[in-house]
């Protein structure tokens, strides 16, 4: 369903009406499927015609309560009472003691840096398979980012390769739990208690994953969350940390609120620097709307993935990504899975992407080497910067920087779908498979 093309009310009259499962049904029906073994981007008939759910999921009720908002006029999270609410809920859901809601989840991360003192100097272990704002937040407090490479098969950062990132100036660890999958965070915490190091978790595409049944954000020193229009809960815009330690979370409420105290949240006396990260009314209120459908919605995406999985574990070149033996619960922000050319008889990743979007399947390559972005180098040799570190130090940076195992992944290996398509029917699911199953069994036609 392309909502673009659909008048507003109409859109929210349909969604309101409309269980997701209506949504999904795909105009093909079964006798379509293995009709024609001619592939749709070379002129032979898709194996789907329908789009997927549409994201984000609204229906007239918003209408009120956005409404609510505006006419109450306590737009700002200090007149009204909406955010407030959301951080007392969603920490209750997360299993933690507190929560702080944020204008965006790279606020979220940069309030956390900040509340942990991190700065010029210092040295933050990150992963190179994630959103830039995991690397941002670090230069924002002119602290030095260093990679440790991916785990191809889970798609998340190799815990077995972050002590040999570990120098004297390392303070602290970013583990991404990318695409709502958990990093190895026992080896993590472990090496992180070792080392005496802070655990950040990026759990900014992980809204409901699990590890050891614990809510992910919850296992570190502090937890991130992005609540972006495409993440699993959406706000436009948002983000929130949580934790446990009540003093940390403290000097972050001040940073993110311009530096005055939690107890002092409408006065012009200030204890520390800061900037102004708040969430809004509109954003929470929105929030608060969709924590009823979280769970239902994360075991939607979670049983639709172990189905899907079980077949395209059965198609040669297609491995989907693995879990460690900790993660009980899978997000699945992203659903992905790594591709083998040696398996499609050499077709390039690029071929066999784009035949799978003209059978009517969304499908993408991921992100690109993000230590090898050129504004990694540029930052670094900025004058901010050079007056921080030598040129020694910065050219020596620049030449450890290697992730091959990463490089690969991103280069030839990586293969996305996305959440929307986690919510469908079980009929959505056997398209998907069948999908790439027509463009394996007619991959030399691509070559």
């Amino acid at each position: 369903m392309n909502n673009t093309s659909l008048k507003r009310r109409s859109f929210l009259k349909t969604t309101a009406t409309a269980g997701l499962a209506s949504f999904a049904v795909p105009a093909l029906a079964s006798e379509t499927i293995g009709q024609s073994s001619k592939l749709a981007v070379q002129g032979g008939k898709p194996v789907r015609t329908d789009g997927f759910l549409s994201w984000p999921q609204i229906d007239e009720s918003y209408d009120k309560v956005w409404l609510d908002v505006l006419h109450d006029r306590g737009w700002c999270r200090l007149n009204g009472d909406k955010v407030k609410t959301f951080e007392a809920d969603y920490a209750k859901l997360m299993g933690v003691t507190d929560c702080i809601a944020t204008n965006s989840g790279t606020s979220a991360l940069f309030g956390s840096l900040n509340g942990l003192s991190i700065g010029p100097g210092d040295e933050v272990l990150v992963p190179p398979y994630t959103f830039v704002a995991t690397v941002n937040v670090v230069f924002l407090q002119h602290a030095l980012p260093v990679f440790v490479d991916t785990d191809p098969a889970t798609f998340q950062m190799d815990a077995s390769k972050i002590e040999e990132k570990i120098t004297d100036k390392t303070r602290a660890i970013i583990p991404v739990h990318l695409g709502g999958n958990m990093c190895d965070m026992d080896k993590i915490m472990s090496i992180a208690k070792k080392h005496n190091l802070h655990v950040i978790e990026d759990a900014c595409q992980a809204h409901m994953g699990e590890w050891q049944g614990k809510k992910s954000g919850s296992v570190g020193d502090v937890g991130c969350f992005s609540f972006q229009v495409t993440k699993n809960l959406s706000s436009g815009d948002g983000g929130a940390i949580i934790s446990n330690n009540t003093k940390l979370m403290d000097r972050i409420f001040s940073f993110q609120s311009n530096g005055r105290e939690r107890t002092n949240t409408y006065g012009f006396q200030y204890a520390n620097n800061g900037a102004n990260l708040r969430m809004t009314e509109f954003q929470g209120v929105l929030l608060l709307k969709q924590l009823g459908r979280l769970d239902e919605f994360a075991k939607t995406r979670e049983d639709n993935a172990d189905y899907l999985s079980k077949q395209l574990d059965e198609i040669p070149g297609i491995t989907p990504a693995k879990m460690y033996k900790g993660c009980t619960r899978n997000a699945y922000h992203l659903y992905m899975m790594r591709y083998d050319k040696d398996k499609f008889g050499g077709a390039s990743r690029g071929k066999v992407i784009e035949a799978i979007r003209a059978e009517g399947i969304p499908c993408a390559s991921g992100y690109t080497p993000l230590n090898k972005e050129p504004f990694v180098e540029k930052t670094l040799r900025s004058e901010p910067f050079a007056k921080v570190y030598s040129k020694e130090i910065i050219d020596k940076y620049l030449q450890e920087n290697q992730c091959p195992a990463n490089d690969r992944l991103c280069t030839e290996e990586a293969l996305w779908f996305f959440q929307n398509m986690m919510l469908g029917t079980r009929n959505d699911m056997d398209q998907i498979a069948e999908a790439v199953r027509k463009v394996h069994k007619n991959v030399k036609s691509l070559i």
